[in-house]
């Protein structure tokens, strides 16, 4: 009986509170791309996209904004670049990696098989808790997004239909008849970017767990050597 009741008090706090937040944070966010679209500032969307997609927002944004615009699109030129704004494997990849090579503990461990579930796999909120954990990690994958939508701006590139799952074998499945390497030239400037951010984070915080806490150097606390 307990658990139910908790289940119903749950259900009403989400429907009640949470729901409205979610609401907002949606408008605010279709708001905001709609603005940097209308302005020709396409790169800039990444600001929104990724604290968005981090937030668990990536369906609601992907599916309910730029996929609409982009079969409006395609059904117009053949393709899209609507359909590469979120579905990205690139920027999640990069901070995966980064924890991979340069995380410790945990991080480390689980880092590699995140990298398969995200990338091949297409499921993008894998990645989600590791800059939960590390908020200042949001930086990578904002810079990672942006510099690959300024190559696929810049190449033209795009997509034909929507790619779901976000994998890179839904992506380049999707890709145009003669665009398949260009898409993927830009996922991989995504990853690289997304990696050289985020690998001076993970490093300093792997730096500060390995220091014992306390410990201060012998020069600095007068200790003869």
């Amino acid at each position: 009986f307990s658990v139910g009741i908790l289940g119903i008090v749950c259900a009403l706090i989400g429907f009640y509170a949470v729901g409205p937040v979610v609401s907002a944070l949606t408008v605010f966010l279709s708001a905001g791309v709609s603005l940097m679209i209308e302005h020709g500032l396409l790169p800039l969307v990444a600001v929104f996209i990724e604290p968005a997609k981090v937030l668990f927002l990536n369906n609601a944004i992907n599916h309910g904004i730029f996929s609409p615009i982009g079969i409006e699109q395609a059904r117009q030129t053949g393709q899209s670049i609507m359909f590469l704004l979120e579905t990205n494997p690139g920027p999640g990849l990069g901070v995966l990696l980064a924890c991979w090579f340069f995380g410790r503990g945990n991080m480390r461990q689980s880092a590699p098989g995140a990298v398969i579930i995200q990338f091949f796999g297409g499921i993008h909120e894998i990645y989600f808790p590791y800059i939960l954990a590390r908020p200042a990690l949001i930086l990578a994958p904002v810079a990672g997004s942006a510099a690959g939508l300024l190559f696929f701006s810049l190449a033209g590139a795009g997509l034909v239909a929507p790619a779901s799952p976000g994998s890179i074998i839904s992506v380049l499945a999707m890709a145009p008849k003669g665009q398949t390497l260009v898409v993927l030239a830009g996922v991989l400037i995504s990853t690289a970017v997304s990696l050289l951010m985020a690998a001076p984070f993970i490093r300093r915080a792997a730096a500060a767990e390995d220091m014992p806490t306390g410990a201060i150097p012998a020069a600095q606390s007068g200790a003869p050597a």
